[in-house]
């Protein structure tokens, strides 16, 4: 038998979890497409009234996104500038009308290779933070996420909010996609990239990852390495598809693979060039 729960708060929520199997729904713009004109055959939880799940608030050494907090939200909400690639993610996600409705922590729950909230929360280091009536627990995102529609959540728990720890974000960060109209698309691939310019106009720091060309989104580290040192136009020259190696993309109706190969490195080529009117030296 199917059923449709909304509990009152956070605890009679995990409470549920532990005794039954529920399909979790927060706005539900992922969900309700999935089901289409289909007979329901699954039982959902509803959080949409515990209000302790919405908002971002700042903690001592982190900020925190709760589960019901929308693309909207975020974007209203002033941050560090290392935040800027996420707000940049949620304007281009969907319409107006899904900005309302959806939510990030849905977005990598949903765990689809092309979520556009994820290269962007992954160069902030974010982690998820998962409870269940056993207590909390957390998980750094780029752990969280496992395949194609995969994570590492348990059946009985609930993601109740992701953190961004307090580190550089005063470094500014951009995000760019490619698809084929830039408003409710599923990208061929899509670049996140949080830098840092020291005075003498190398790259200081650098955080980049790209989605939608891996079954999981990859934060490049190697290549993070190789271009800190370098000037932007140094680090522009220097990048090759064979620093993409970790990538695996796949070839379907959108693009093919070599084509979403090349298209990531001029991506990471023009948002690394975006720095340069950037005055942000350190």
């Amino acid at each position: 038998m199917c059923m449709y729960v909304r509990p009152k708060n956070f605890d009679e929520a995990i409470a549920l979890m532990s005794q039954d199997t529920w399909r979790i729904l927060a706005g539900g713009t992922d969900i309700y497409p999935s089901i289409g004109e289909r007979h329901l055959n699954a039982s959902f939880i509803d959080l949409a009234n515990i209000c302790n799940l919405k908002g971002i608030t700042e903690h001592d050494s982190f900020w925190k996104i709760g589960a019901l907090t929308t693309w909207t939200e975020l974007i209203k909400t002033k941050l560090p500038p290392g935040f800027n690639a996420l707000k940049q993610a949620a304007i281009e996600i969907g319409s107006i009308q899904i900005q309302n409705r959806a939510t990030i922590v849905g977005n990598i729950c949903n765990a689809s290779p092309a979520a556009d909230g994820v290269p962007a929360l992954m160069i902030l280091n974010a982690s998820v933070e998962l409870a269940s009536v056993s207590g909390t627990r957390d998980v750094a995102l780029k752990d969280f996420i496992i395949g194609n529609r995969e994570t590492v959540r348990k059946q009985d728990e609930i993601v109740s909010s992701i953190k961004v720890p307090k580190t550089d974000l005063e470094s500014f960060s951009v995000f760019r996609k490619l698809g084929i109209r830039k408003y409710l698309v599923i990208s061929m691939t899509m670049i996140a990239l949080k830098m840092s310019i020291s005075r003498n106009g190398t790259i200081k720091r650098a955080a980049l990852a790209v989605g939608a060309c891996s079954a999981v989104a990859k934060r490049l580290f190697e290549l993070e390495k190789l271009i800190t040192g370098k000037t932007i136009r140094e680090a522009i020259k220097f990048i090759d598809e064979v620093h993409l190696d970790i990538l695996t993309p796949i070839t379907d109706l959108r693009a093919p693979a070599a084509y979403r190969k090349t298209a990531s490195k001029i991506l990471i080529q023009r948002s690394i060039a975006s720095f340069e009117n950037i005055d942000e030296a350190e």
